[in-house]
């Protein structure tokens, strides 16, 4: 469980991170642009996709932080 934590909140960050990149940089930067699917097919992040990408490189650190808090 703690493994899954680890890589699942690395992923999350690492997206999160190219998420703000991209919508910085106005789509310049499509590398990972994973979180592009998120923001633009879910109707009330639409207009906020900046914000969105914030949220989830947030939750991945969130993530990271609670994995080394568990045991194995």
């Amino acid at each position: 469980m703690k493994r899954f934590l680890e890589v699942t909140g690395f992923l999350l960050t690492v997206f999160g991170v190219c998420g703000v990149i991209r919508e910085l940089t106005d789509g310049w930067f499509r590398l990972m642009g994973v979180t592009r699917f998120l923001t633009e097919n879910v109707w009330f992040l639409a207009d906020h996709a900046l914000f969105a990408n914030i949220v989830v490189t947030a939750l991945g650190f969130a993530l990271m932080v609670m994995s080394d808090r568990i045991r194995k």
